[in-house]
């Protein structure tokens, strides 16, 4: 996630991989997110317009990396959301998937509407609360694998929009996994032979990383696409995340969740075999498999091969926030596995967290990251133990130490203040490539783009995290990025050499997308790039919404939705490139129907903005704050932290003035879009000390209100609450845990427009492993015609998964938006059907209708589509 500088400063079924009760949180040990002091220090600078925006810049550089127990709190509510801690058993994806596969099909097809370059650094759109003139330019969504040839073709998986191929050296995508279940991307990898290996399930231990179906290989990827007959082995690595594929010998090996796998590379029939586990007992159908903390205790990070002597594997396991069986792994005489030193390497649980592996390809060189779970536990700087090398060749050492994080900050990073350093989210972001042709060569991904020509003893920074800060910065409309380069956007995952007529070149990825130069590029003084080329050219749309809605602009609908790490997209009619009118995050979001421009989205965590003109600006509140035209507007909660990370917001379809969120309390703008502060809300009820809103919805003076808290499965607890907006006849539905609603988040809700009696009620979770006892094993859709005093399960023959969003639309139907498609219940009838055509496999996270009448969904990971009934 990308913090606001300029404002405040599978499909998978979605085990996301963060702890309930282990360590990992913040470092008060709560497991919430601490309070952003500084962040409400500049917001009280910039109603008091002490500064100009040029000082401020430079003040807020500190804000360069994502709060990791922001992230933290953020994978906990994911995962909260979907399966819960828990160990779903291999092979129960594939049942629902194969489920909806024998579902039948409306007519009609669907539309692509962000089918389209996304500029980050689109300069109608400078006002206080955009990013615009960062740097990173056109963006998509988080691209987590990366492989490419020396013939031009680079391929790109996305972290939930599948697999893409380039034969230009990077643009002009085509996607080629669009048959597949799971569209998650742990990993990429090209073998000797030339063949693509596609590891699903996204391997970042952070919100909105969802599990795969295992492991798939392509023989001829130039120009073939996959298909489910793809796949090796069987069920073994589905529902895992894997981080790494590997080619060892005559075998490939995958570092899962679930511990370490290998298959032959030339005879892909037959299962995977696991060679290690550290926890068995903590796998499926172990006798611990119920602990809440079970999928954090057989994490597989990467392995290192001895050039040497290949037989010699390490093995680098471990949770990221620390457990006893974190640290290095090898086989002994008799075939077990023990953990081990590594000379020079630190080797303890404590010092043990993500490890990335990368070796020379002449043997002379192997480099290592290692994340430290006592610095994420303890340094509010940086999580980072350090970049190592060996420079024996050998993985097991010498190795040394090359650098720390604050010789990275030193090297022209981004992230140089107190709170933000290189490596805060070294648990999130990690990649290690050597030049091909020169093991002296090495590049690291952090948060930003570092690289070496010395094997780490010297450092630049090529990519750095923006540009806001240096002296090259500029607002200036008339420039993309003042006087600075092209950098890269935020938070890097992956990495490829690759060379196309004989031009060689490096591609990243990261949560902005794909960025490529030179293998020997160019620098300024400052050691940043001046060659950076974006390679998101609207045709590899894999954004990931949280939201979409939309009103009337210019004869036309302005569509707008907020973003994973991308800010907040607006899309006017005649217009041919999206702009970003809201940076960092973008949550919920609300449109006037009436007009496109009125606008109100969330950042993060209820904190609410409001513009009236689509957050057009040229910069000019920089000198003149009267000329902002974006107010934040977020209701208390959301400074008191009493809200979910992406909380719920809406308006009655009767009456755009009237808005409704949720954080502990149920709050009220009866003002609209005229509003201009937070003390403007009104407390309509208190859910109570713990419990805070998944979803809400109104019509005709009647509100309704769904929360949970606890929202994991140690104690959890959900409900529905009640009452009138003029505060009165406020009440909790009774709703037992053995009754017809099952113990489970409810993540989306709507209310009948012409009569508020009748609610519907979509349940999220995978409800094969949700929480123990009742409630487990039931529906994901509710009916209630009088008022939610009692229930129908209206679920029928849905397949079991989660479900995100529920609308009711014109005429008595039902659109359902899951984490494997889109499902329409006509009229009077009592089966539900896959809703249209041409909808590739993602998750939808948000439906609505627009006032043109057409049905719009958010996914998350292949952009935004509409339908027409």
């Amino acid at each position: 996630m990308q913090l606001r500088l300029m404002a405040v400063a599978a499909t998978a079924l979605t085990l996301v991989i963060t702890p309930v009760a282990a360590a990992a949180a913040g470092p008060d040990g709560s497991g919430r997110p601490m309070p952003y002091r500084h962040l409400k220090q500049l917001a009280a600078e910039r109603s008091a317009h002490a500064k100009s925006f040029t000082a401020k810049a430079a003040d807020d550089s500190d804000e360069g990396g994502e709060d990791p127990e922001e992230i933290a709190e953020q994978a906990e509510q994911w995962a909260e959301a979907r399966s819960a801690p828990g160990i779903v058993a291999p092979g129960a994806y594939s049942a629902a998937w194969q489920q909806q596969q024998s579902l039948p099909r409306t007519g009609g097809s669907w539309t692509h509407v962000t089918n389209r370059p996304y500029n980050s650094d689109d300069p109608r759109y400078r006002d206080i609360e955009s990013n615009s003139s960062g740097g990173a330019g056109l963006v998509t969504g988080r691209v987590t694998g990366l492989a490419a040839d020396n013939h031009g073709n680079v391929y790109a998986g996305a972290a939930n929009g599948g697999v893409w191929r380039s034969t230009s050296g990077g643009g002009h995508w085509t996607p080629i996994s669009e048959k597949l279940p799971s569209p998650s991307t742990g990993d990429l990898r090209l073998d000797s032979r030339g063949r693509l290996w596609y590891a699903t399930g996204e391997a970042n231990t952070s919100a909105t990383s969802f599990v795969g179906t295992g492991v798939y290989v392509l023989s001829n990827p130039s120009g073939g696409s996959f298909t489910p007959a793809d796949r090796v082995g069987g069920t073994e690595l589905e529902s895992t995340i894997i981080r790494k594929l590997r080619f060892i010998g005559n075998s490939v090996w995958a570092a899962t969740s679930s511990g370490a796998w290998t298959h032959s590379l030339t005879n892909l029939h037959g299962p995977w075999t696991r060679v290690f586990a550290p926890n068995p007992s903590y796998l499926a159908g172990g006798a611990n498999a119920a602990d809440p903390n079970a999928p954090y205790k057989n994490i597989v990070n990467d392995f290192a091969v001895d050039p040497k002597n290949p037989g010699n594997v390490i093995i680098a396991a471990g949770w990221r926030s620390g457990d006893t069986y974190n640290g290095f792994y090898t086989r002994t005489a008799n075939g077990s596995w023990q953990q081990t030193t590594l000379a020079g390497l630190p080797s303890t649980s404590g010092d043990v967290g993500l490890v990335t592996f990368a070796a020379a390809a002449d043997g002379s060189r192997y480099y290592a990251i290692e994340q430290s779970p006592t610095q994420l536990a303890t340094n509010p700087d940086s999580a980072l133990g350090g970049f190592y090398v060996s420079k024996s060749g050998s993985p097991f050492g010498p190795w040394t130490l090359a650098a720390d994080y604050k010789k990275l900050a030193a090297s022209g990073s981004a992230l140089t203040s107190a709170g933000y350093m290189p490596g805060i989210q070294a648990w999130y972001n990690q990649f290690l490539q050597v030049d091909p042709n020169d093991a002296t060569h090495v590049w690291a991904g952090l948060e930003e783009v570092f690289e070496s020509t010395n094997s780490g003893d010297t450092w630049t920074t090529p990519g750095p995290y923006w540009n806001f800060g240096f002296p090259c910065w500029s607002i200036d409309p008339s420039k993309q990025t003042g006087d600075c380069q092209q950098t890269v956007h935020a938070d890097q995952h992956s990495i490829a050499v690759g060379s196309n007529h004989g031009k060689s070149y490096v591609v990243v990825g990261d949560d902005g997308g794909m960025y490529r130069r030179p293998v020997r590029g160019h620098l300024d003084q400052y050691g940043h790039a001046t060659d950076w080329n974006s390679l998101n050219d609207g045709s590899m749309d894999v954004l990931q919404y949280y939201s979409v809605d939309a009103g009337r602009d210019r004869g036309g609908l302005a569509i707008s939705g907020g973003l994973q790490d991308n800010g907040q997209s607006v899309l006017r009619p005649g217009d041919w490139v999206m702009g970003s009118d809201f940076g960092g995050d973008g949550g919920d979001t609300i449109v006037d129907p009436a007009n496109g421009c009125n606008i109100a989205e969330e950042y993060v965590y209820l904190q609410v903005w409001v513009t009236n003109n689509c957050a057009v600006n040229d910069g000019a509140w920089t000198t003149d704050p009267t000329k902002a035209t974006s107010y934040q507007v977020a209701p208390p909660d959301s400074a008191a932290g009493l809200a979910r990370f992406i909380a719920p917001i809406t308006q009655d379809p009767r009456n755009s003035n009237t808005w409704i969120a949720g954080g502990q309390h149920i709050w009220l703008n009866k003002v609209g879009y005229a509003i201009r502060s937070g003390q403007q809300w009104t407390s309509l009820y208190d859910l109570g000390a713990g419990h805070v809103a998944t979803a809400v919805t109104t019509s005709g003076g009647l509100v309704y209100a769904a929360w949970c808290g606890p929202c994991n499965n140690a104690g959890y607890a959900r409900g529905i609450a009640v009452g009138r907006t003029d505060g009165t006849g406020w009440h909790q539905l009774n709703l037992p845990v053995d009754g017809t609603v099952p113990n489970r988040y409810i993540g989306g809700m709507d209310v009948d427009k012409n009569n508020p009696q009748h609610v519907i009620i979509a349940v999220n979770g995978f409800s094969r492993k949700w929480t123990e006892g009742p409630g487990a094993g039931v529906g994901h859709v509710f009916e209630s015609w009088n008022a939610g005093t009692s229930w129908t399960d209206i679920s029928a023959n849905l397949p079991d998964v989660p479900a995100n969003s529920v609308k009711m639309v014109p005429g008595g139907g039902l659109v359902l938006g899951t984490d494997t498609g889109v499902f329409y219940r006509a009229p009077r009838c009592a089966g539900w059907s896959i809703l249209g055509h041409g909808l590739p496999t993602t998750v939808t996270m948000q439906v609505k209708v627009g006032p043109d009448g057409k049905v719009y969904v958010a996914t998350h990971g292949r952009g935004q589509w509409s339908f027409r009934l």
